[in-house]
């Protein structure tokens, strides 16, 4: 199972992520979950380095699929509006009846 926990400060506005797990919907490279689930947040971590002036740390380890994304400070408008699009995708996938035993999203105050 994907586990993901959505960060969020004071004004429920994330503020970073953490990612750790696999699906084990299919087989590596067969996985639609794992694949869905990667384009989001790998899309959103580029597009926020390419289109915001935003800083933010990144870890990540490949063989447990762990990602660890911070801001360093509050969201600009424009990374706001990038990892609420993110959320609601894994909202989607994690609220889905076909793939809701594969992914999980919690939040969490910081």
């Amino acid at each position: 199972m994907i586990h993901v926990v959505i960060y969020q400060n004071e004004k429920e506005e994330c503020t970073g992520f953490q990612t750790e797990g696999h699906a084990e919907y299919a087989d590596p490279g067969q996985d639609i979950v794992c694949a869905a689930a990667s384009v989001l947040i790998i899309n959103t971590m580029n597009a926020i380095e390419l289109y915001t002036e935003d800083a933010f740390s990144v870890f990540s380890d490949e063989e447990t699929g762990m990602i660890s994304w911070h801001l360093e400070g509050n969201p600009s408008k424009e990374a706001r509006l990038l990892l609420n699009t993110m959320i609601l995708g894994l909202k989607g996938m994690a609220d889905d009846e076909n793939y809701e035993e594969y992914i999980d999203l919690t939040f969490e105050e910081v």
